[in-house]
C-alpha cells in the first residue's frame, strides 16, 4: 500500500489524509474517522495490521469532492464513499451487496430502495440524482425526506414539536413537526437498548422479578416516520418541507464495513 499516493488522491478532492498504523489495540483492520488539528477536518486511516490489510482509491472526482475508497482485509473487501457535504467531510460505509464500481454508484447504492424506485417513477435525469434534492426527495446528511400524497391525514394530537431524530449516539436533526405510525412494540431499558418484543419482556420478568425495577420505557421499534416543516443540524443548512414527508435513513447502517467508521453524523 502506499500511504502517499492515497494521500495524493484525498488532495485532489481538496481533502487531508493522514495513513498510519492503528495505536489502539481494541482496533482490528482499517478503521476511518474524521480527525481535527490545527489545520482542521481530515481523514484519519488507521491500519492495525498494514500486512494484513490493503487499502486503495478506486474513483476519484475532484469537481464534486468525493471518492470512493476501498479496504482489502481478513473479513473481506470493503467500500467507503468519502466526500464533503455541505460544510464538513463525512466518510460513509457503502453496503456490500450493491455493485459498485465508482462514486456514482455509491451514491446510488446509499440511497433507500424507496428513493431510487421514485427517482425512476418520476425518470429523474442522471445529473440530477445525486444533488441534495430533486423532485423526488430532498436530503439533509444521512436522512432523505420523500413527499407523501395529499391523502395522508395525521391526527393533530399526535403531533411532537422539535422533535429529534439521530442514527445511533450522533447529532440529531431537529424536526419541527413529526408523527410516527405503526411499527412493533418494544420495552426499553439502558441494558436492553435495542428493546424487548412483549413476550420477550414478560419472559424476562417472570425469570427475574427484580427485573421489574429497570426504567423500561416503551417504544416502538420501526415505525413510518414523517416530518413537517424546518428540519435544522448544526452541520447543515436547513431544510423547509412543504407538507407530510417520510423519513428514510441511508442504507450505511446494511454494511459490514460500518464497523470500520468511527465517524458518525
Amino acid at each position: 500500500m502506499n500511504a502517499r499516493l492515497i494521500e495524493r488522491h484525498f488532495a485532489k478532492i481538496g481533502a487531508r489524509a493522514k495513513v498510519h498504523p492503528e495505536s489502539r489495540r481494541d482496533r482490528t483492520g482499517v478503521t476511518i474517522d474524521i480527525g481535527h488539528d490545527g489545520e482542521g477536518e481530515f481523514f484519519d486511516i488507521a491500519m492495525a495490521q498494514p500486512r494484513l490489510a490493503e487499502v486503495r482509491v478506486v474513483d476519484t472526482q475532484p469537481r464534486i469532492r468525493h471518492l470512493l475508497l476501498m479496504s482489502e482485509q481478513e473479513d473481506g473487501k470493503h467500500k467507503f464513499l468519502c466526500g464533503h457535504d455541505e460544510r464538513h467531510w463525512f466518510v460513509a460505509a457503502v453496503p456490500e451487496r450493491a455493485s459498485v464500481s465508482n462514486v456514482k454508484t455509491a451514491f446510488e447504492a446509499l440511497k433507500p430502495v424507496i428513493v431510487r424506485q421514485r427517482e425512476d417513477r418520476l425518470k429523474i435525469k442522471s445529473r440530477k440524482r445525486n444533488r441534495r434534492r430533486n423532485e423526488a426527495f430532498i436530503r439533509q446528511g444521512e436522512w432523505f425526506f420523500v413527499p407523501v400524497p395529499d391523502w395522508l391525514r395525521v391526527d393533530e394530537r399526535l403531533i411532537f414539536r422539535n422533535e429529534p431524530i439521530a442514527r445511533g449516539g450522533g447529532k440529531p436533526h431537529m424536526c419541527e413537526e413529526l408523527v410516527r405510525q405503526g411499527g412493533e412494540l418494544v420495552y426499553v431499558s439502558p441494558k436492553h437498548p435495542q428493546g424487548l418484543t412483549e413476550a420477550q419482556h414478560r419472559r424476562l420478568i417472570s425469570a427475574s422479578a427484580k427485573l421489574r425495577n429497570l426504567q423500561w420505557v416503551v417504544q416502538r421499534r420501526n415505525p413510518l416516520v414523517f416530518v413537517r416543516g424546518r428540519v435544522r443540524h448544526a452541520d447543515h443548512k436547513t431544510i423547509v418541507l412543504d407538507g407530510w414527508h417520510q423519513v428514510l435513513m441511508n442504507t450505511e447502517t446494511q454494511s459490514v464495513a460500518m464497523r470500520h467508521v468511527a465517524f458518525i453524523d
